[in-house]
């Protein structure tokens, strides 16, 4: 089931936006009463074509993004670290959430605006200490991000948070994917169609499962949250007025382009 959140790019006569929904095999939305998050999944009597609306982030996390640093051995060499031990993580602030086809702002502080690919996970409650044979209890569904990241801002400050931390540096989408399970579906990235970065997802060295486990013995995992899991290697810079697309097979492709560098 692909859900999303949009807003109608005319007035469709259901409400105020945004809007969740369902897309059906004929690229048409079956409107939801409320956030499936919280209210579950509640059709209306409302349709509307995935042609006529703007997608927006399909979720907008309340909480936090946690990320997970350095989950693919290739990337760990390529940032000249050994392969981790237990998951690094690190947090994103969920102002950094963005929508497909939104603009990556560049901010004036960095020189340089890299692309990360990456799994997203989305919680679907309120869970702490997960079992790893009990994690897909307290999984939504699955989208795409791109955890943007400011990559000489992150070289000298030593830890990551001004780096990946600025406004748009977190796009998500197109929509959540219900029944996507990993394995070893494709992962990509490509920038003004070249591709970039391409893996798949069993090459990550934590799981979905262990992922789960670990972040949520550090942290309350609350509905809505997500947990963005690694980038594999091919990490490199978003020119200005670039188009960066990433794709997980299964899921979808998540397209946003680059601003200028802010003046």
């Amino acid at each position: 089931m692909r859900i999303v959140r949009f807003s109608a790019l005319q007035d469709a006569g259901f409400g105020t936006d945004p809007h969740f929904g369902v897309i059906n095999d004929s690229d048409q939305i079956l409107v939801l009463k409320g956030d499936p998050l919280f209210a579950g999944i509640v059709p209306s009597e409302s349709k509307i074509a995935l042609a006529d609306v703007r997608l927006l982030a399909p979720v907008l996390p309340r909480s936090k993004v946690v990320c997970v640093g350095k989950n693919y051995a290739d990337h760990a060499a390529e940032m000249n670290s050994a392969v981790p031990d237990e998951p690094i993580i690190f947090l994103k602030p969920n102002t950094s959430v963005i929508g497909p086809n939104e603009v990556i702002n560049w901010p004036r502080m960095s020189e340089r605006v890299d692309h990360e690919v990456e799994l997203a996970i989305v919680i679907s409650r309120i869970c702490k200490d997960v079992p790893q044979e009990r994690v897909h209890d307290v999984i939504f569904g699955y989208t795409i991000a791109n955890d943007v990241t400011a990559r000489d801002l992150q070289t000298k400050d030593g830890q990551w948070s001004r780096a990946k931390g600025f406004d748009t540096f977190c796009p998500l989408g197109p929509w959540i994917e219900t029944e996507f399970l990993p394995g070893n579906q494709k992962i990509e990235a490509r920038v003004n169609g070249e591709v970039k970065q391409s893996s798949t997802l069993d090459q990550m060295i934590f799981n979905v499962p262990r992922i789960i486990n670990f972040v949520s013995q550090v942290m309350t995992l609350l509905p809505g949250d997500v947990i963005i899991t690694g980038t594999p290697s091919g990490i490199g810079p978003m020119p200005e007025g670039a188009e960066v697309s990433l794709t997980i097979e299964g899921i979808g492709t998540l397209t946003n382009k680059v601003s200028a560098r802010a003046k």
